[in-house]
């Protein structure tokens, strides 16, 4: 059986008639750029987040490094940030000219709070956390190291909507939270957005500022800002998905769920679970040392799988110029070369599901062909 590793249609066409009326009422609105829409969408994330205030972005990206920015974070200072991310989390960090710290992951595959703090410098102002796979990092033990040292806290959330720990909701610890509505996400637009979250009424005033050239007003600009706007339709749309996001997390959970009951392969690790969290399983990444030979032979039964992600951000060509060689993040490097994601989408039917744990669970090494 045929299993993508995605499928955005599923939740689409269960919903398709919604959709469309809304797209429709935008289109003919004749108002498209920071409407109404967007405005009932910042208020009603920002509720669903628990948080006083929502700003809509272009992009998680533009959340990121607008966060750093706007608190003053650049050139000569220092961000704790974990090893093993994507290399948006980085950029937020270097475009304004700040040095990315990294931290080696836990257990869970997020930053292992228990190495922080001896990464601590007199130039570190902030710590960026990233909560990856939808898994919550350990937030008490990290808000207490930014009381202790006055740092400024900031959430990368672009695969948390709706993950909790200790009941408290992604994006609503820190200063900044930072999400991304790219179509994969478990709240996925239907293009590219963004937004940022927080209780500080100052720093969201900011951040409508420099979405807009850095204009409160129109053609009066305050300082050097950006263009960076959710725009109406995307903001009309996901809205619409809002309502339907714990559901959407709820599939999710069914479907690992059943992986993780069912997989059993030997060579295969399954993902942990945090104790007092809940995770939204934005992926469900197994670990294994033959991951390439697995994903090859995974293609062969027309199964899908992604590997999330293969070059660590200390490695990329990109962040040459910080000089850290191979080896010398060695738990964040193994992950690279071992991750990979299953098949996971709304919607995936029992046949489905069985194809690909049994698939997985058929799976035998070359290398271990001979021993049986």
């Amino acid at each position: 059986m045929k299993v993508p590793a995605n499928n955005l249609l599923r939740h689409y066409n269960a919903h398709q008639e919604e959709y469309e009326t809304k797209a429709l009422e935008i289109l003919r609105s004749g108002n498209y750029v920071l409407g109404k829409e967007v405005e009932a969408f910042e208020k009603d994330f920002a509720r669903y987040i628990t948080t006083d205030y929502c700003v809509g972005l272009g992009n998680c990206l533009d959340a990121l490094w607008l966060s750093f920015r706007i608190l003053g974070i650049g050139a000569g200072d220092e961000v704790i940030v974990p090893g093993n991310t994507y290399i948006a989390s980085v950029m937020g960090i270097t475009i304004n000219g700040a040095t990315p710290i990294f931290v080696e992951p836990d257990d869970y595959h997020t930053i292992d709070a228990d190495k922080i703090e001896e990464k601590i410098t007199e130039k570190t102002r902030a710590i960026l956390v990233v909560h990856l796979y939808g898994q919550c990092c350990e937030m008490d033990k990290i808000m207490t190291l930014c009381k202790k040292y006055d740092l400024r806290l900031v959430e990368d959330c672009a695969q948390s909507h709706g993950a909790t720990y200790k009941g408290k909701t992604t994006g609503s610890f820190g200063d900044i939270g930072c999400f991304s509505f790219y179509p994969s996400k478990n709240l996925g637009a239907f293009g590219d957005g963004g937004a940022i979250t927080t209780d500080n009424e100052d720093l969201a005033k900011e951040f409508r500022m420099f979405r807009f050239y850095g204009s409160e007003k129109r053609y009066y600009n305050k300082v050097v800002g950006t263009n960076s706007r959710l725009d109406e339709l995307q903001a009309g749309l996901l809205n619409v998905k809002l309502n339907y996001l714990d559901a959407l997390n709820e599939d999710r959970h069914r479907v690992c769920t059943a992986y993780l009951k069912g997989i059993k392969n030997p060579v295969t690790m399954l993902p942990k679970i945090r104790k007092d969290s809940k995770t939204v399983w934005h992926q469900f990444v197994i670990t294994t040392p033959y991951r390439d030979e697995l994903m090859a032979y995974l293609e062969e039964q027309e199964i899908g799988s992604i590997i999330h992600y293969p070059i660590p951000p200390h490695l990329s060509e990109a962040y040459a110029y910080l000089n850290l060689a191979k080896g010398t993040f060695p738990i964040t490097e193994a992950l690279a070369d071992e991750i990979l994601s299953l098949p996971l989408f709304y919607g995936m039917t029992p046949a489905e599901l069985d194809a690909v744990i049994n698939a997985v669970n058929a799976f035998v090494p070359k290398s271990l062909e001979k021993q049986r």
